[in-house]
């Protein structure tokens, strides 16, 4: 039980690292998913090892997998799109998103 929650632990804090520290949306996206798998991880060994006869953690680790493949599809959609916009996919382009105030207060949209 200790490599697994010791493999799981690595997973994690490399997720949270990379989910700091990287500028590309998609790098951003995959630390996300490092850190839903090492919690993946942590439920399959957990229900393993304090209750072997029910599968609890199990189906709730394929629910958790079936959410993040959602998830992903979802936000490589709209890294898409914000490819498309901007032809950039780095976090500090995306500000450029955003549209222009007028000095009224009211906004301006850019076609």
């Amino acid at each position: 039980m200790e490599y697994y929650l010791v493999i799981s632990t690595i997973m994690l804090f490399a997720g949270i690292y990379g989910f700091i520290t990287r500028r590309n949306l998609l790098a951003v996206l995959i630390s996300i998913e490092l850190i839903l798998n090492s919690v993946d991880i942590n439920f399959a060994v957990f229900n393993r090892y304090l209750f072997p006869e029910q599968l609890e953690g199990f189906f709730f680790t394929l629910f958790a997998i079936g959410v993040s493949a959602c998830e992903t599809a979802v936000a490589i959609a709209i890294i898409i799109n914000i490819y498309r916009n901007i032809r950039n996919i780095q976090v500090k382009n995306l500000n450029e998103l955003k549209e222009e105030e007028q000095s009224n207060g009211q906004l301006k949209i850019e076609n």
